[in-house]
């Protein structure tokens, strides 16, 4: 699937060119698209939804709108905002790609539509450009700053947004700022281009960001994730399905991508809010890395798999992770009120990561682990005894990111 999207800028005669965070796509079987989704039964989230489905939490989709009519989104999306100058609204999705990440979501699967992992949240769509629709119309320098700032003063709780581009831009920087001080959870797809340069992507970067990664069905990082810095948490995205296109006839097998995997990881956020109301975004947040399947040193970071695999149900079925200060966060270490809060104890910030990978085989006996706390990287989703292993993972590791 069409993977974090990309965006290309017009700032006078200057044209900056974006990423587009492309893979191949061929038509999917008929009906059973639903069986395709592989991470469901791993995450457990038939046993979720038992005790949360993402109820009361609203998240803003950034994308290319979001086609409130398929069967499986019918009654679940709400009113949002256009930041495009083109006709339409944020109703109008022009590529398919907003309508399959809010379905990933929370859709209902009503139709045999794709199931969302939330499927009690609800959508509040916010259109922006990527670089096709670019073409038949001026692009104003501030749609995704506006974009992210309408999200911010929306009723969301959770922004996800799966497009990225090369370049920081101040103010984007700014409405990133803006959006932590409104108390949201921001998370972001790092993008799908490791193996053709690998370049920081924007607004996955951003400190004040969740920068996703893609994980495939072996709980290896997918080929395509990029890596570095900008990864704080990874989540499924290798073979996830997609709408084909905006005519939403059907279903397209495709990579899913760092795109899929940030709308996974924003509705295992929704999930644990639902569950604990009470929580800031900080707490739901230092839940979903306490609680990230790793078989590293909690507090360092894997240049791939950031804290780790997302395991919602950690928290919703076992009652564990650590939700920590609720006026300090975890990306930053800085009180989200914006004065710095000390941290002598923290390790030093690098922005490097170490030269030494490690292999964790999928028949070792460290991934036959219970998937307790401290627990080596079985990466069961779930959590719980009895759900599938995801083994392997390639890492390298790497101190926290720094705040930039």
């Amino acid at each position: 699937m069409t993977a974090g999207m990309g965006q290309k800028r017009m700032f006078g005669a200057l044209a900056i060119a974006a990423v587009v965070f492309a893979g191949a796509a061929q038509p999917a079987a008929a009906a059973d698209v639903q069986s395709k989704q592989w991470y469901l039964s791993a995450m457990q989230a038939e046993e979720m939804w038992k005790v949360s489905t993402g109820e009361g939490v609203k998240v803003a989709v950034i994308d290319t709108g979001v086609n409130a009519s398929t069967p499986s989104l019918q009654g679940q999306v709400l009113k949002g905002t256009d930041a495009t100058a083109a006709e339409g609204d944020e109703h109008d999705d022009y590529s398919g790609h907003g309508t399959t990440m809010a379905e990933l979501i929370a859709g209902t699967g009503k139709g045999g539509g794709l199931k969302g992992l939330a499927p009690g949240a609800k959508i509040i769509p916010i259109r922006i450009s990527d670089d096709k629709f670019q073409k038949k119309l001026s692009l104003s320098a501030t749609e995704w700053a506006d974009a992210i700032r309408a999200a911010a003063d929306s009723d969301a709780k959770i922004i996800s947004m799966s497009f990225g581009g090369e370049f920081g831009l101040d103010r984007e920087r700014e409405a990133v700022k803006y959006a932590e001080s409104k108390g949201k959870l921001f998370f972001a797809s790092v993008g799908n281009n490791a193996e053709k340069g690998n370049d920081e992507i924007y607004p996955a970067s951003y400190p004040q960001v969740v920068g996703v990664a893609s994980a495939d069905k072996e709980g290896k990082v997918s080929k395509f994730s990029q890596n570095g810095d900008s990864v704080d948490i990874a989540a499924p995205g290798s073979d996830i399905p997609r709408w084909c296109d905006n005519s939403f006839q059907k279903y397209c097998d495709g990579i899913g991508g760092t795109s899929s995997a940030t709308a996974i990881a924003s509705a295992s956020a929704a999930l644990v809010w639902s569950a604990n109301p009470d929580w800031t975004a900080n707490q739901v947040l230092n839940v979903l890395f306490d609680t990230a399947g790793r078989d590293w040193e909690k507090g360092t970071l894997s240049r791939y798999l950031g804290h780790g695999l997302i395991r919602p149900a950690m928290n919703i079925l076992k009652g564990k992770g650590d939700p920590g200060d609720p006026d300090i966060s975890p990306l930053t270490e800085e009180r989200t009120g914006g004065s710095p809060t000390p941290s002598p104890d923290q390790p030093a910030q690098s922005g490097k990561g170490s030269e030494a990978d490690e292999t964790v085989a999928a028949g070792d006996s460290k991934a036959q682990a219970s998937g307790d706390d401290g627990a080596p990287l079985s990466l069961i989703l779930g959590g719980i005894a009895g759900v599938a292993v995801l083994g392997g993972v390639v890492f390298a590791l790497v101190r926290r990111r720094g705040a930039a």
